[in-house]
């Protein structure tokens, strides 16, 4: 399951990260694994609980429960084992017991998770094998647990700004569809009785309250299906990964979508970088992590960098940097701490976005409640307007 822990950084600061633990215990440990001090340990619900008790592996839970392992002292074989003991899914268990198996055999670890590439993306086979080479895996685990825990913040904060809009708009549009499908056609029947002449206005409301109430069979088989078809959509374009294609072609958004895409390819190649994995070698992994516009200029960046082209300028050559990331890379190859500037320009960059998604909420909220308040409003209000007209003539 998810925890949320308040804990105090190594400057002193307070943050919150969020991660996957067996328990609250779990958590705390996976929390002194990342060099933090908790403060508080809350659990977020029992939803991917249940998720991995069906047969999910986590392997970020994986990875952390692994990394307190190995820091308390045991071998790898060792900590593979207590895990197994440990675990209660018969999926995982299958897992790590072939990992176990593979080792035993002769098998590198790095060469045993190759074998099992459905449950170990690329990106960690990579910065293991490079780890064996400096034989220090702890700290490459923990690179990925502090990767997967920022690249997972980002999609929490995206997430948590789409979340009440979604609501807002869903109760409006239903209240909306309510009054039209039920209350219109009420007014409509009174006002017929009444035989007075109605406001344009007031009639182009009633005739479409008419056919709402006429052919509510209808009209709710083509809500359902456009709710369906929404719900098919969205999930097939996060199951492709084109969320960016997505966002890229709106209006206001598509320059902060490509800098979100940025930092994340920076996140990830400085992961690789600093994880020992030559840059040529890190470009080939980091391809089928963007979007297939982004990977092509990549591509084409990497044909650059191969042939001995510095990397600032092969990424400002194919539009792969801004202004405040070319100025770090350009710093990170004079001082040899390419994969530290990477970082450290996602992290810039994380930054801004986050606050950025803060005010893009603050506006976006409030403006569409009032949409939807302007559209509820004038729907009561045409509807009274024959009955203030009345009110009129009879003073």
């Amino acid at each position: 399951m998810q925890f949320e822990i308040r804990a105090l950084g190594s400057g002193g600061q307070m943050q919150t990260v969020r991660l996957e633990a067996e328990d609250a215990a779990a958590a705390h440990r996976a929390a002194e694994a990342q060099r933090l001090t908790p403060v508080t340990v809350k659990a977020l619900g029992q939803g991917r609980a249940r998720r991995r008790g069906r047969g999910a592996f986590s392997l970020v839970m994986f990875s952390q429960e692994l990394l307190a392992l190995l820091e308390a002292g045991l071998s790898l074989v060792e900590g593979l084992e207590a895990l197994i003991e440990k675990e209660s899914n018969e999926s995982s268990r299958a897992i790590m017991a072939a990992l176990i198996t593979r080792m035993r055999e002769g098998l590198r670890f790095s060469d045993a998770v190759a074998q099992q590439p459905e449950h170990f993306p690329p990106l960690f086979i990579g910065i293991v094998k490079a780890a064996e080479r400096t034989s220090d895996l702890p700290q490459a685990l923990a690179r990925y647990v502090d990767y997967q825990t920022r690249v997972e913040q980002v999609r929490s904060r995206i997430v948590s700004a789409l979340i009440y809009p979604c609501v807002l708009f869903s109760v409006g549009g239903m209240v909306a569809l309510f009054l039209m499908a039920y209350v219109v056609p009420k007014f409509a029947s009174v006002y017929k009785d009444s035989g007075r002449d109605l406001p344009w206005m007031s009639k182009l409301l009633l005739g479409w309250g008419d056919f709402l109430s006429a052919h509510a069979a209808s009209v709710g088989v083509v809500v359902a299906s456009i709710i369906v078809l929404i719900v098919y959509t969205l999930r097939r374009i996060t199951r492709e990964g084109r969320w960016s294609q997505l966002a890229a072609r709106v209006p206001g958004i598509a320059e902060r979508a490509r800098i979100l895409e940025l930092s994340r390819m920076y996140l990830t190649l400085g992961m690789l970088l600093e994880g020992g994995i030559t840059i040529l070698t890190a470009l080939d992994m980091v391809g089928g992590t963007v979007a297939p516009d982004s990977r092509a200029r990549l591509v084409a960046a990497r044909g650059e960098i191969a042939n001995g082209e510095p990397v600032s300028r092969a990424f400002e050559l194919h539009g792969l940097s801004t202004p405040i990331a070319l100025r770090m890379l350009r710093v990170g190859e004079r001082s040899g701490q390419l994969g530290a500037m990477l970082t450290r320009s996602a992290l810039f960059y994380e930054g801004e976005s986050a606050r950025w998604i803060e005010r893009f909420s603050k506006v976006f909220e409030p403006a569409l409640m009032a949409f939807i308040g302007i559209v509820i409003g004038l729907i009561v209000v045409l509807l009274y307007m024959p009955i203030f007209d009345l009110a009129g003539s009879l003073q």
